[in-house]
């Protein structure tokens, strides 16, 4: 099952549970869909977005979501940061598994063996490789660190 077809699955669940957190969430990862999509009709191509495309635009929402809610706790709004962290739990749902320090330190190390990368100079080449490999299953704020103090 795509995972367009897992969150149309589940915004369908959510109505008939009548579940108004996780539907109203639901339909704000398909209007973040539709307006990628137009976007990427926009630049030419023909707007259908893959499962990596999707999983992009979800973990971008994630992010802003975090972003938001450390906003509102150092406002001393909890409610709303409360109403954040729900969400970031409804998206996550349909992202891949994060990795864990060690495995991201593995997948590092394995990126720096395959690109021969010896200094800091080289961060770009390892990270690409990274990207490619690992996107939406590594924090590469924190690998980047990883990649940095190993070249360093």
């Amino acid at each position: 099952m795509s995972l367009r077809d897992r969150i149309s699955s589940d915004l369908k669940t959510a109505m008939k549970a009548k579940d108004s957190a996780k539907l109203a969430t639901l339909r704000l990862i398909n209007a973040a869909i539709k307006d990628r999509e137009i976007a990427a009709r926009g630049d030419g191509t023909s707007g259908e977005l893959s499962d990596g495309d999707l999983v992009a635009v979800l973990t971008r929402m994630v992010k802003q979501r975090r972003d938001s809610a450390r906003a509102y706790e150092e406002a001393a709004r909890l409610d709303l940061a409360e109403k954040e962290i729900a969400e970031i739990a409804v998206i996550e749902t349909f992202l891949p598994r994060q990795m864990t320090d060690d495995e991201m330190t593995a997948a590092v190390d394995a990126a720096i063996a395959e690109t021969g990368a010896t200094s800091v100079r080289d961060i770009g080449k390892v990270m690409g490789v990274l990207k490619a490999r690992h996107a939406g299953e590594m924090d590469f704020g924190k690998a980047g660190a990883i990649v940095k103090a190993k070249l360093a």
